[in-house]
């Protein structure tokens, strides 16, 4: 089976999760569409629904990279990664999300679900330049991830004028994390932070060849430095 077959795959089993929801159920009948066996399809989404989500999702994740290198947002740092979040969110069809976050949501699901929304916010992260590589590696995707997770929640129920409010709570969420950063800078130039710091996380680096969620080898050295607004 090649990556072709997979996505041709996903394609068929979306058209039946309006109907079937994000299960097994779609997998199957877009198996059937395409003339391929239940073990053909097992092969290739193993974990069946969540699978589908996940390839789903990942689909969109590398649209964004690709938006992003192409089309770097402009601006204050704050609006380019609102404006990443923003366009992460415009590419997807509503009704499949809601089916996927239905089927991430179930506890058997918490840890894929967490890594896909990592992943998200590396990319975000990544395409805008961060070269962090200490704990700042970890807390910028934490935080992002929240606010991600949260705005895709605010945005799957919004059903105002071309989505605005998703925006206005997006724009609100964004200026609440970057206070937050601005703080933390300020303590950081206090003095006896900077040991007081190595001393608390002196140990903690960002990871390198270790495989973990969404931290792919070889792009650090592609990164140039972020500032925050």
């Amino acid at each position: 089976m090649t990556e072709h077959d997979r996505d041709a795959l996903l394609d068929a089993a979306l058209l039946h999760v309006p109907f079937d929801g994000m299960n097994d159920r779609a997998l199957m009948a877009g198996a059937r569409d395409l003339g391929l066996s239940e073990a053909d399809a097992r092969v290739m989404f193993p974990q069946g629904g969540a699978g589908l989500a996940a390839a789903y999702h990942r689909r969109h994740d590398a649209e964004l990279r690709d938006w992003l290198a192409a089309y770097p947002p402009q601006g204050r740092f704050r609006d380019r990664v609102a404006d990443a979040v923003w366009h992460r969110l415009s590419v997807v069809d509503p009704e499949i999300v809601r089916a996927g976050a239905a089927i991430l949501a179930l506890p058997n699901h918490a840890a894929l679900a967490a890594r896909l929304v990592w992943e998200t916010a590396d990319i975000i992260w990544t395409g805008l330049g961060d070269r962090s590589d200490d704990a700042t590696w970890y807390t910028k995707r934490a935080t992002l991830s929240g606010v991600i997770s949260a705005t895709t929640l605010f945005w799957m129920g919004d059903e105002s004028e071309a989505q605005g409010q998703t925006r206005e709570f997006l724009d609100r969420r964004i200026e609440g994390v970057m206070r937050i950063e601005t703080l933390k800078s300020r303590l950081s130039k206090l003095p006896g932070a900077a040991m007081l710091g190595r001393a608390a996380f002196g140990w903690v680096r960002a990871p390198h060849a270790r495989d973990l969620p969404g931290h792919m080898a070889g792009q650090r050295a592609a990164r140039t430095t972020t500032t925050t607004d």
